[in-house]
């Protein structure tokens, strides 16, 4: 993953930006009506790395069980996969059928829906999409419609005018990239005003280079976050830290689910970073995610 990518990341502020006032408010309503478990689920953007074996996967490991092995070491996965090509149903069944119940696909929306047509008489490849992703059953999880980065708020009635379209049981989170949406006050307002009334999310992207999409502003009682590292340099840790005392208030106000997506420029540390977050979640949340199990620190 490329975005928000700096050669030199010595002089980045990576604190984390205090909770914006609608997040608080969200969570003092949820917490009147939500009494149950927290659904957490953490994991990599990617299974099929050759690099992997002697990490994750034993040695021997062929590429067809990759997908058997990371699931038996992560309880979910970004599935960009079908970002690019809207999958057969043979292979959703497969990837179905090599996971467990428990395990969850997060989908990222077709870019023919995204990128291509940029929301503007989408409803029939986007009705077409979700279909096939419900060949995964009990394993799809949420979407998250990652929007062009030349999409601004200029286009604003499009994305009204999609959003409200969209399914309510279809689960989405919206991901916005270019800069106008998080500096103009009122387009923020307007935004969340759109989302929280429709009840799709707004998803936090950590990022070196782009501090201003790292935003607070939750819009329903589910935080999904997609986090960029840097090679394990020791500010990933830290990030990870701060992120962790965040998620920590968050489960304890509130929220209801939390969906946490490593990434890495280059994804081979990504499974150790992934490992040293969940197992200090454990310990400072008093939680047993399931860790993934390391072969070669």
């Amino acid at each position: 993953m490329d975005f928000g990518k700096l050669d030199d990341i010595s002089k980045v502020d990576f604190t984390l930006p205090d909770d914006d006032y609608r997040t608080e408010k969200l969570f003092l309503d949820s917490a009147k009506s939500f009494k149950g478990k927290p659904e957490i689920y953490i994991g990599c953007a990617k299974w099929g790395r050759k690099d992997w074996i002697g990490k994750i996967y034993p040695k021997g490991t062929k590429e067809k069980d990759f997908l058997k092995i990371y699931a038996q070491n992560f309880n979910s996965i970004e599935l960009n996969a079908v970002h690019y090509n809207i999958p057969s149903e043979k292979s959703l069944l497969s990837w179905k059928d090599a996971v467990g119940e428990d395990f969850k696909f997060f989908p990222k929306f077709y870019q023919g829906i995204s990128h291509w047509k940029r929301l503007k008489e989408a409803e029939e490849v986007t009705e077409t999409y979700l279909a096939a992703m419900q060949k995964l059953d009990g394993t799809l999880g949420d979407f998250f419609l990652q929007m062009h980065p030349t999409f601004t708020p200029k286009s604003f009635d499009v994305l009204e005018k999609y959003v409200k379209w969209l399914p309510k049981d279809a689960h989405v989170h919206l991901e916005l990239r270019h800069p106008e949406w998080f500096a103009n006050p009122s387009v923020k307002d307007e935004l969340y005003h759109l989302l929280s009334e429709n009840n799709v999310g707004f998803l936090i992207t950590d990022a070196a280079g782009r501090r201003d999409v790292v935003h607070t502003m939750l819009t329903t009682p589910v935080a999904f976050i997609r986090f960029v590292g840097n090679g394990l340099h020791p500010t990933d840790y830290t990030r990870i830290d701060e992120w962790i005392i965040r998620m920590k208030k968050w489960l304890d106000g509130g929220l209801q689910k939390l969906y946490f997506f490593m990434h890495q420029h280059d994804e081979l540390h990504s499974p150790v970073l992934v490992k040293y977050l969940i197992d200090k979640m454990n310990k400072e949340c008093a939680l047993n995610l399931q860790s993934p199990n390391i072969i070669e620190e």
